[in-house]
């Protein structure tokens, strides 16, 4: 698509007068009489929205093929870098007002008495990034410099730092025309620019063409293109980047490992994230406290308290020190697993560690006195944080708020929300929620609907818990009818974001309404958030909507985003439930080659449904290759292979596969 612009201009953006054909467009930086504007700049606009295109936004038409190689000789004369005042010659182009101007400026200079290196410097120095397209251009186009890559990458970073990605896009296509090879600090720029904006594919696709090209990434960027990922809770895209960076022949360091622990907690893959640990002790990378406390806060996460303690005993096993966030969630562990005299005793003896408990603390041992209904001592701690004026926050006040619920004081809940407000400490959607539960199961349900009314006209925030904690509140009293009518009011929600609302019917159960409101949010671009696809996608699935998966999916996907090991297996089973077993396939082979590590269970979901094709070959194929693979449980492997060929009436395998757990010692062999 072309966009002629000749006699139209912005008012904030205008066009610089130009003298010749150019390559790319100069970004003006003042305003130009009309008189002047006589050029013709033909923008070409990528029609397609696949940030894997190139994107040409801008490009001058050049006179002939050839001409961008073509540059006049010179006799050598000396430099005059060092007789040149950079500081003065910035200031004077700082005072030009158009191309003109900064060409004349520059005439002086105009048969190459400046180095090119000295011309960098100044390009380095020129921060505004019309000026140092326009000085690029001076260089190219008037004193004609060689074509230099580190011009390039500087005028890159200023274009960049302004979020002209479009200019980018041309920027990188001019060096190619120029045959100038991107090196990896271009790449890295654009990788880290592009990742930073949330524009996560497009990063990725300069990612491919660095690896294309044969530049090789180094450290710092594939560590900042897992935390990118990590942030956007994409940790699939995390997972697959972190084993490119190791196929590169990379040694991850301290901090990308550490990063990579919560990943894989993250993604659910818990044998993979403690497997770290070893593998960075293979390495000759130690573990850190760091190391330790997020993979304790990993297992803490999903509720697998044991596996946390059996962490614990290790870190003190290799004398790991001890730090605040450690403590604070071995607490939690030890609430968890009803052991109130270790969490107790842990946290009186942390200061003889010289570690200062707060606010975290002391909320969670208040949590763990709750939970073991020991009230006292709750209040006891509560009141005395006040006496020693130790800081308290929201959630100190909703653990107390919630014991008392406990209680049945309803009165004291009530009066510690006005406290803290008396305080300057404001409630927030988890004090109300907990309020109304409390009057509800209280019997008092007007006084906790009348808060709710409250709260929807007031413009608070109202999220998915408050809303389910009014809906079981009328539910609890029999009152379905205004239970039913919340839930479809979030059919067109006013008051909460789309992505609430879709959450909210979906964990209700709300099939029809719940897709409604999905189908809407995604046609507006308004599902941002990967956790929405997967609240779908395991509605649809325990409802045996097969179809409505794979359509999540294929939006997922087409959205740029990589599901998790759970939602490939539920999608996996989907495709198998349709006889799909192609596109079960490619989805397989896809998500693999992009690094993704999965579970034992979606490889021997793979293999049930090569099964279900009658595929035996490939279930042979992939049994080998996972029988080979240290990840996988070989003897979960063997037996599920067993399974599927006795299932098939193919007997004398089974007792193949059999066998062969008894050869390797996976099974006890019969005694004689």
């Amino acid at each position: 698509m072309y966009i002629d612009i000749c006699s139209s201009s912005s008012p904030s953006l205008p066009l610089i007068p130009l003298t010749r054909p150019h390559t790319y467009i100069s970004i003006p930086f003042f305003t130009i009489p009309e008189s002047t504007q006589h050029r013709r700049l033909i923008f070409t606009v990528s029609a397609s929205s696949s940030s894997s295109q190139t994107k040409n936004v801008w490009r001058k038409q050049p006179e002939n093929s050839t001409s961008l190689k073509k540059y006049r000789r010179y006799q050598r004369s000396p430099f005059l870098d060092h007789k040149v005042d950079m500081d003065e010659l910035l200031a004077s182009i700082h005072k030009t007002h158009n191309e003109e101007e900064l060409f004349s400026l520059l005439s002086l200079y105009k048969d190459r008495q400046l180095s090119i290196r000295f011309m960098v410097s100044l390009l380095s120095r020129e921060q505004d990034w019309q000026r140092s397209l326009a000085l690029l251009d001076w260089v190219h186009d008037e004193a004609k410099y060689t074509p230099s890559v580190f011009a390039y990458n500087v005028v890159l970073r200023n274009v960049l730092r302004a979020k002209q990605f479009d200019i980018a896009h041309g920027l990188f296509d001019e060096m190619r025309q120029r045959a100038l090879a991107p090196d990896r600090y271009t790449y890295s720029t654009l990788i880290t620019s592009f990742g930073k904006e949330g524009m996560f594919d497009s990063a990725l696709s300069w990612l491919q063409k660095m690896e294309q090209d044969r530049v090789s990434g180094d450290l710092v960027l594939y560590s900042n293109l897992i935390e990118l990922s990590r942030r956007l809770c994409d940790y699939s895209k995390a997972i697959s980047i972190f084993s490119r960076l190791k196929k590169s022949g990379i040694t991850p360091d301290l901090v990308a490992y550490n990063s990579m622990i919560n990943v894989y907690g993250k993604a659910k893959l818990f044998r993979e994230a403690r497997l770290l640990i070893k593998e960075m002790k293979e390495a000759g990378v130690e573990p850190n406290t760091v190391s330790y406390s997020t993979l304790l806060s990993v297992y803490v996460e999903n509720q697998k308290f044991l596996e946390a303690l059996s962490v614990f005993a290790e870190m003190k096993e290799v004398n790991c020190p001890l730090d605040l966030t450690t403590c604070n969630v071995m607490i939690d562990v030890y609430g968890q697993l009803d052991m109130v005299k270790e969490a107790d005793r842990l946290f009186w003896s942390m200061r003889k560690m010289d570690i200062e408990p707060n606010v975290v603390s002391y909320n969670t041992v208040l949590r763990v006195y709750g939970e073991a209904e020991l009230f006292g001592e709750a209040i006891h701690l509560f009141r005395l944080m006040q006496r020693k004026d130790i800081e308290q926050n929201v959630v100190t006040y909703n653990t107390m708020i919630k014991i008392y619920g406990k209680t049945l004081e309803h009165e004291k809940a009530t009066n510690l929300v006005q406290e803290m407000q008396s305080r300057g400490i404001e409630p927030n959607a988890i004090t109300y929620s907990t309020i109304i539960s409390i009057w509800g199961k209280a019997g008092k349900l007007d006084r906790a609907a009348t808060l709710f009314q409250k709260l929807r006209s007031s413009g608070v925030e109202i999220d998915q818990v408050l809303y389910q904690t009014m809906i079981v509140a009328y539910e609890r009293v029999g009152l379905m009818g205004h239970a039913k009518r919340l839930l479809q009011e979030l059919k067109r929600p006013d008051n909460i974001p789309r992505e609430t609302a879709i959450t909210i019917l979906a964990k209700a159960g709300r099939i029809e309404e719940a897709t409604w409101v999905f189908r809407q949010a995604f046609d507006s671009g308004e599902v941002k958030d990967i956790s929405v696809f997967g609240c779908m996608i395991n509605l649809y699935s325990r409802n045996q909507r097969y179809v409505n998966v794979i359509e999540v999916f294929e939006k997922m996907r087409s959205a740029g985003y990589f599901p998790d090991s759970n939602a490939i297996a539920i999608v996996l089973n989907a495709y198998g439930k349709q006889r799909e077993f192609e596109k079960a396939d490619t989805v397989y082979r896809e998500m693999q080659e992009e690094g993704c590590v999965f579970p034992d269970e979606v490889h021997f979901q793979m293999l049930s449904l090569y099964s279900s094709k009658k595929d035996f070959e490939m279930v042979e194929s992939l049994f080998e290759r996972l029988e080979s693979d240290p990840n996988v449980n070989s003897k979960e492997l063997h037996l599920v292979v067993a399974a599927l060929y006795e299932r098939a009436d193919k007997l004398n395998d089974a007792s193949r596969v059999m066998n062969r757990m008894r050869e390797r010692g996976l099974l006890k062999p019969f005694s004689g």
